[in-house]
């Protein structure tokens, strides 16, 4: 999909992983978390703009390979652990070591 996606958007300069999905348990809908890597977060964000635009292309795509009966409504998230993981990596480098002088 993600070959597919950059063939029909070359503009698209992000790296895209789709790190979760939930799927409705009737299958009709499913919610599908990315995380998108960019030097540049304009960019970034207009690459995530494109996928949720595109979500009618990524559905047909996944159906092509998929075989299901149906596929699922996809709606696009991003998934911000990465950058929450991060955040709490630099609070705790910043915090000094306490030790005691005993």
């Amino acid at each position: 999909i993600s070959n597919k996606l950059r063939n029909k958007f070359p503009q698209l300069s992000a790296i895209i992983s789709v790190t979760e999905a939930d799927v409705a348990p009737d299958l009709k809908s499913a919610k599908v978390y990315v995380s998108v890597f960019d030097t540049d977060a304009e960019k970034g964000a207009e690459s995530f703009k494109i996928i949720k635009e595109n979500a009618g292309f990524i559905r047909h795509e996944l159906a092509q390979v998929m075989h299901l009966r149906t596929v699922p409504e996809l709606r696009f998230f991003t998934d911000e652990s990465m950058e929450y993981g991060a955040k709490i990596d630099r609070i705790l480098s910043g915090l000094e070591t306490g030790k005691d002088d005993e």
